[in-house]
Formats: structure tokens, sequence, C-alpha cells
């Protein structure tokens, strides 16, 4: 005999159709800036609690008790701006550094006798020969570069530019030491190199090791911000 209708086993819930509301995205919405009380953008204009016209929900600041749960963290010290005034770190040295490259590219770098009598500055070498421009850019980026650094975080990550940077004016400097002009006897080439180049070459050295040691080390970082002392500091 088959079973009365009433007695069937119930269809199980997986098999069954499920709908959902239909999600909201939260940038439709507007809230009130006092009791974030938050409404559809065709519900309402004004707050009927408060009076208060509604805002964008996004471009409300998070409110007093989303501060209170979730507090803002503090700003690691490796991180927190310094003077623009601070010299520490080797901040100081590389803006000194940088001032002294640019005057000695326009102080003497070659005396020439044969064939003709002068003294050419690196100015006047770039004037002959463009890549000798390559120190007074460098210095030029590189002044800048140092002075706009002005957390140890920033500080730590700019030392391969200001290095290759160093390296460049370095690399000018050798390269015209190094390779001296030729005579002949058709055409006599008498130079000595003067100060000038001696001294970008010693600035651009210098440069070159404040540049390895630029933002000091982590484990020892000032904080401008009072803190409990558990804090993870980098």
């Amino acid at each position: 005999m088959r079973r009365a209708a009433g007695n069937r086993q119930a269809a199980p819930l997986s098999t069954l159709p499920v709908s959902y509301a239909a999600a909201i995205p939260m940038s439709g919405l507007i809230a009130c800036p006092f009791c974030r009380q938050m409404f559809e953008q065709s519900e309402a204009k004004a707050c009927p609690d408060c009076g208060l016209g509604l805002e964008q929900l996004a471009k409300l600041p998070p409110s007093y008790d989303a501060k209170v749960e979730y507090p803002e963290e503090p700003t690691p010290p490796h991180m927190e701006p310094l003077a623009w005034t601070y010299l520490g770190r080797n901040r100081g040295v590389l803006l000194v550094l940088a001032v002294a490259g640019l005057g000695a590219f326009f102080a003497p770098w070659i005396r020439e006798t044969a064939p003709e009598l002068r003294d050419l500055s690196g100015f006047g070498l770039a004037k002959l020969a463009g890549y000798f421009y390559a120190p007074a850019i460098a210095y030029f980026v590189m002044l800048p570069l140092v002075l706009t650094r002005r957390s140890i975080y920033k500080m730590r990550g700019s030392r391969v530019a200001v290095a290759f940077l160093a390296g460049i004016v370095l690399t000018t400097a050798a390269v015209r030491l190094g390779f001296t002009p030729k005579s002949s006897n058709l055409r006599p080439v008498h130079i000595e190199w003067m100060w000038g180049l001696y001294a970008t070459a010693g600035i651009a050295v210098a440069a070159l090791i404040a540049a390895i040691g630029f933002g000091g080390r982590l484990d020892d970082i000032p904080t401008k911000v009072e803190r409990e002392g558990s804090e993870t500091l980098h």
C-alpha cells in the first residue's frame, strides 16, 4: 500500500530555494555626521533625530566609538619626521659635502702650458667635453635628495642613491686623472693637475663613505612621542 501524502518525508534543506537580501554598497550610503545613523541616498536628506544634513559615509572621519575600539597606532620612531635643521646621522655631513663639491666644480682643475696657456676648471672642461658636467649634476641632485630625507627610514633608504651619485663624481675624476692627453712632435701637450680636481675626488670619496652610514643604526633611535616601552620600534 502507498503511504499517505501526509507521511512523505520533508525535502532536504539544501534543495530548498534560498533568497538573499541585495547587498547595498557602503559607498552609496549617507550618514549623519553626529549620530552616524545611515540611510540610502533616496531615503532622506537630513537626519530625523539630529536635524543635520546627511553626508557621504566614505567622506566622514572615523566615529568616536571607532577611534576607541580601533585606536591609531603611533608612528614608528624611525619614520617620525625630524626637523629641517637636523644634522645628525651623516645628514649634515652630506649636505656640506654636496655644497663643497659644487664649489670644487668651479675651482681650477687643470693648468695647461702647451699648446695653450690657460687654467681650466671643471666647468671649463665641461664646455669642451659635455660629460664633465656629471660631477655638477650629481652634487646638484644630491643636495635636495639629502635635504628632503627627514626621517631615519628615508635616510637609510637613500643610501644607495647617494652612494651612486658620489660614485659618478669619483669615476669622472678618475677618468680625468687616469687618461692624460698625449703629446706629439706636431702638437706638444703639457698639463698639470690642479687642486680643484683632487678636491673633487676627495669630496666624492668622503661622500661615498658618509652615504654608507646615512641614517645611522636602528638600535639607537630618537623619538618625540611618549611611549610605554612595550611597542615594537622597527
